[in-house]
């Protein structure tokens, strides 16, 4: 059998860090880089939606953010009681305010919409394109959702999709999980494949949704150009921080150099989109239109800024804390890293074929090959025998993910996949 490579931790030893407690420094971890995600996940959404309720919800969840970040700090304080206690200590305090920096960008493009600080028409539309968008749907009586839990319905192994929140009534419900039982007039919030999303409704008994598009335009702007860096930005600076938790989860120096490389991306794309704006304004347009590009783009930027300020610990060989590994893995979604076996589904065909952000609901974050990493590849990338799939999803729907690459799972008995040929 090959050494697992899935990376998704249940351990409750007596050896880590406060776990006689009943909010332990691991649980903490997990629930702020959850809750970051989701801040993430909302604000973008309420641009998209202009929707100025969600948006006063991450706000919300700032200040949730902002407690756990004192208390994983003071926990940090206390437990470090000798000086090799204090450098383990201090990864996690790098990784504390990285996250709350993330979440910190989220509340300011949040503030896109609470501040209207202006968003061009052209950015709601090409957000739709993104690899991955933000839906809301409204459950019918009588649709497949109604009256059933989230564990049920398996959305992002049949949808590609998953709940972000969830608003009945006038109340939030952010911190949903499989025991969330949905009711007719519930509107969930969802991130995921934009293939996903004609499944998605039929299982709600909504409406057919057409997307927001941009008027046909003979000449290419430097508006236009502006928007489509802003959608990569969106995307390179996600992907960043999603290999940047890869990197600390499995120690990976190449990872960590390919977060590094991205950053540096974003910082010229930044620059790039500045200067079309810039022109941009020189124009007819109305220069408030465009303010909230620019806040946009130094948001996403940051975003990969702290992504990159997580993978530092990793490019220095600084020693890390044994907590980060298994908080990290505790999240919301698993990090996988299978690689393609010679005549199973994945080798030789491309990403389309499969459809893996439908079933089994995981977004492929990079493809190595060789020595190299293809981050975020595309549609038209064909997998083969030798490669690599580092992708992040739904714990359910590993076992199908490794099936496809060739392999099965088993546990060891440290209690960590085993990936064992078909």
């Amino acid at each position: 059998p090959t050494t697992g490579r899935a990376y998704h931790w249940k351990t409750t030893s007596s050896e880590e860090l406060m776990d006689d407690t009943p909010r332990t420094l691991r649980a903490m971890l997990a629930e702020a880089k959850d809750t970051s995600e989701l801040m993430v996940d909302l604000a973008y959404a309420s641009v998209y939606f202009d929707d100025p309720d969600m948006a006063e919800e991450v706000d919300e969840l700032e200040q949730r953010m902002s407690e756990m970040v004192h208390d994983m700090r003071a926990v940090c304080v206390l437990a470090a009681r000798s000086s090799r206690e204090a450098e383990g200590m201090s990864s996690v305090l790098q990784v504390v305010s990285a996250i709350e920096r993330i979440a910190n960008d989220a509340v300011d493009i949040a503030r896109i919409v609470t501040h209207r600080l202006g968003i061009p028409r052209q950015l709601v539309a090409d957000l739709s394109d993104a690899e991955e968008v933000s839906h809301r749907v409204l459950v019918s009586d009588g649709s497949h959702m109604a009256h059933r839990p989230l564990s049920v319905l398996e959305l992002p192994v049949q949808a590609g999709m998953r709940v972000m929140a969830v608003r009945r009534g006038h109340e939030w419900m952010t911190d949903v999980d499989g025991n969330t039982v949905l009711v007719p007039g519930d509107v969930l919030f969802l991130r995921g494949s934009p293939d996903g999303i004609t499944r998605l409704r039929e299982l709600a008994a909504a409406p057919v949704w057409e997307p927001p598009r941009p008027e046909d335009d003979v000449a290419l702007t430097d508006l236009d150009r502006a928007v489509d860096v802003l959608v990569e930005m969106k995307n390179l600076s996600e992907v960043a921080v999603g290999l940047a938790y890869s990197a600390l989860v499995l120690a990976d120096r190449g990872l960590a150099a390919e977060v590094r490389h991205l950053e540096d991306r974003l910082d010229e794309m930044k620059d790039h989109l500045e200067l079309w704006v810039l022109r941009s304004a020189g124009g007819d347009l109305d220069p408030a239109e465009l303010r909230g590009l620019l806040h946009l783009a130094e948001a996403a930027e940051d975003i990969g800024d702290q992504a990159q300020a997580m993978v530092w610990l990793v490019e220095k060989d600084e020693e890390l804390h044994p907590i980060l590994g298994i908080a990290l893995g505790e999240a919301d979604e698993v990090v996988v890293r299978y690689p393609v076996a010679a005549g199973s589904a994945t080798d030789g065909a491309t990403l389309s074929e499969l459809r893996l952000n439908i079933e089994p609901g995981f977004t492929v974050l990079a493809v190595r090959r060789g020595g190299g990493y293809l981050y975020r590849p595309r549609g038209p990338v064909r997998l083969a025998d030798g490669d690599e799939i580092i992708a992040s999803g739904p714990e359910e729907g590993r076992v199908l993910l490794a099936r496809m690459c060739g392999w099965d799972l088993a546990t060891d008995d440290e209690g960590r996949d085993e990936l064992v040929l078909v």
